[in-house]
């Protein structure tokens, strides 16, 4: 069976991206990359793809009317590479139900918390100010509504006393690239298996000792 055509939606420096492109070369995904898609054409994710010798496209946002227009435009971009299998990386657009349910099934995408805790924006300072212990990453399927496709995968980290946003965005993201190149080659091999028993990951034991 050949692996299925990926595009990867981003809309900036694409570090998802670049981490779910090195598990596919190394054998960790078994998926061909057929296109890199951006919403922004000064993301810096674009040129990391061309040198990574996957196709990238920019569609300005800003340059069609509205969301069924853009999405329209999108949908057309990914028929013409072929891709049958979606992996949002950072794309900060919230997408027309018609686009996502035509994609049902087959278009995931990781989020900065612990869904269903903090969807939307902002996810680190919203933690911080809820005084939570522990937060996280999560990747899932998308679906009409925002941040609420069944869940795929978590990671966990500490949240430290004195954390900011950016030292949290920090321990978060470092999860972000162990745990999505995992789920998206367990969706891949078998999506219900993955579905029933979503992976479950904790960030190394040093993390959870805060430095003086």
């Amino acid at each position: 069976m050949s692996p299925p055509r990926l595009a990867i939606l981003i809309s900036g420096r694409g570090s998802n991206m670049e981490t779910l492109l090195s598990a596919v070369r190394d054998g960790r995904v078994r998926a061909d990359p057929v296109l890199v898609l951006s919403n922004r054409p000064d993301a810096a994710g674009l040129a990391a793809a061309r040198e990574a010798g996957v196709p990238a496209v920019a569609l300005d946002h800003r340059t069609h009317p509205g969301r069924a227009e853009f999405d329209a435009a999108m949908q057309q971009a990914l028929e013409e590479a072929g891709a049958d299998l979606i992996a949002c990386a950072g794309f900060m657009r919230i997408m027309t139900d018609a686009f996502v349910e035509r994609w049902r099934g087959r278009m995931i995408n990781i989020h900065p918390s612990l869904l269903p805790l903090f969807p939307g924006l902002d996810t680190h300072a919203r933690a911080l100010a809820a005084g939570v212990a522990v937060h996280g990453c999560t990747v899932h399927e998308v679906v009409p509504e925002v941040d609420a496709g069944r869940i795929l995968g978590q990671a966990v980290v500490p949240v430290w006393p004195g954390d900011a946003p950016d030292t949290l965005a920090a321990r978060v993201l470092a999860m972000e690239h162990r745990l999505y190149p995992a789920a998206l080659g367990a969706f891949i091999e078998d999506a219900d298996a993955l579905r029933r028993a979503p992976i479950a990951m904790a960030a190394e034991p040093a993390a959870w000792r805060p430095t003086a």
